[in-house]
């Protein structure tokens, strides 16, 4: 048992240090400006600050910080040797690069900012609740060095326990008279040779009007989470650990057990009616081949805690009570901590819109009418064209294209995209149930037969396939995760789409 319990230790630690990753990515978020209770950075040209503390630990590049440092030419630096020196100004590399002259930073909108003439200003502050608190820097109104008249305003966010990076920005105009005008948004590692930055944003001369990134890295967490709201206010909760194992298994719990501590020597006996004594708490799933730390946690759901107008607890999409595996996007970040549930670029409060049906019933606007409402929807009108790919200005924002100028968004009409000729077939091959769970069921009533039914993520990718010589009439889903999915079906002449939610 004890070279079992090292050999488990062991390969614990190899995984804890696995998840110290530095691969991050970069998305497309929609814009949002954060006001907050700021204090003001008192400020000098090309100047570092003193060592500011973060109100939580962050996570930048496998090491946590509790502070940092704010330079005037628009970076947050970790390195405490930066504090109150001078800020490098001038630049002319592409990120990574070990002679970018910062490093071991987030570059909001990196560029030779003149703040010593008192026009514009420097603020951080803290927005919303532990432990989901982000961390704002804006930079608002910095002119350039040799270009008073021009003017850079953006954010820069960290956010708590996600351990994601947003850059906003606001208006972030260019001077070509100061280093070339050069800027970049982005990230560069301690020694410069991992970096990465915003898709045409990286150093060069560009202006960007309210447009939003998110740096985050996939498959951050080694540990599966299990979020419940908290029923009485007493930070403890009973948990059905039979979730967890579902989700681990894939759809297979029994052959998950759990366990108190690491050592493997504590079993769980009533796994699904656990009671967690401390809040977070760190239980071990192990069986098919794997040891899995599983984080317990309880919240006030009272909180909203992305601040999208819809109740946390409304947020468990698949109505399992863990709120931590609904990710109706696959973005890696929980609708209850996801202000763009469904990665679409329109933001939730702005899709959480209840109207009344037919019968006078509030329902949630599903302008497509296909059961999935518009806030978890990422192709809202049924064109089969996702909605962030309808920004056809390409600023980052679907809701202000109208091709046709008949005041109505080209992502809430399906004419403008799709052309009628699947119509009538689409109407006679549908797919139920919508939700599922287990099956998806294809009800043909039309002349063809099914010969191939494909299902992709919201990302495009191809999770499943099913072919056949003969007309296919269902397909198992029930290994897939919970979220939405685009459905392909292949008929003898003509291929039609669909969405389903997977629960």
């Amino acid at each position: 048992m004890i070279k079992n319990y090292f050999f488990l230790a062991a390969l614990f630690c190899i995984s804890m240090q696995g998840s110290a990753q530095s691969n991050y990515a970069v998305t497309p978020i929609p814009f949002v400006q954060y006001q907050t209770t700021s204090a003001n950075l008192a400020t000098q040209d090309d100047r570092c600050s003193a060592l500011i503390p973060i109100p939580f630990a962050f996570d930048f590049y496998g090491v946590s910080y509790n502070e940092l440092v704010i330079s005037t030419n628009g970076y947050i630096d970790f390195r405490s040797s930066s504090a109150n020196l001078g800020s490098p100004f001038s630049f002319s590399q592409t990120i990574p690069n070990t002679a970018f002259p910062v490093k071991n930073s987030i570059l909001g909108a990196y560029s030779d900012l003149n703040n010593a003439n008192g026009e514009g200003t420097i603020t951080y502050g803290e927005y919303g609740t532990a432990p989901y608190r982000k961390f704002v820097v804006y930079f608002y109104n910095n002119s350039f060095f040799s270009c008073t008249q021009i003017k850079s305003t953006f954010q820069m966010i960290l956010t708590e326990t996600a351990n994601t990076i947003d850059v906003q920005l606001i208006d972030k105009q260019t001077c070509p008279s100061t280093g070339s005008g050069r800027t970049v948004t982005g990230l560069i590692n301690l020694d410069g040779t991992q970096g990465i930055a915003a898709p045409g944003r990286n150093t060069g001369t560009w202006t960007a009007f309210h447009e939003g990134w998110r740096f985050y890295r996939p498959n951050y967490y080694n540990n599966y989470s299990f979020v419940r709201c908290d029923d009485d206010a007493d930070g403890f909760q009973t948990f059905d650990l039979n979730v967890a194992a579902n989700d681990l298994s894939s759809g297979n719990p029994a052959a998950i057990s759990f366990y108190a501590d690491m050592a493997m020597t504590i079993p769980i006996v009533n796994p699904n009616a656990f009671v967690n004594t401390t809040n977070p708490q760190i239980v071990y799933a192990m069986g098919l081949g794997m040891v899995k730390p599983v984080t317990l946690s309880v919240i006030d759901c009272a909180v909203d805690t992305d601040n999208d107008s819809v109740a946390s607890a409304d947020e468990d999409v698949n109505l399992d009570s863990n709120l931590a595996n609904d990710d109706a996007d696959f973005d890696g970040i929980p609708n209850y901590l996801d202000n763009d549930d469904d990665g679409d670029l329109i933001l939730t409060n702005v899709e959480y819109v209840f109207g009344r049906s037919a019968t006078g019933a509030l329902s949630l606007l599903d302008t497509d009418g296909d059961s999935i409402p518009n806030y978890l929807d990422n192709d809202d009108d049924g064109d089969n064209v996702l909605t962030f790919l309808e920004d056809y200005d390409g600023n980052g924002n679907p809701g202000d294209d109208d091709t046709n100028g008949n005041l109505i968004p080209d992502y809430l009409e399906n004419g403008v995209f799709l052309g009628t000729g699947n119509f009538d077939l689409q109407n006679e091959v549908t797919i139920y149930p919508n939700p599922a769970s287990s099956i998806l069921n294809i009800d043909n009533q039309s002349n063809e037969s099914v010969a191939a039914i494909a299902i992709y993520n919201m990302n495009g990718a191809l999770v499943k396939e099913a072919k056949s010589a003969t007309s296919l009439q269902s397909i198992s889903v029930a290994d897939l995760q919970s979220g939405i999915y685009m459905v392909k079906i292949q008929l003898n002449s003509k291929v039609l789409n669909y969405k389903f939610i997977k629960n």
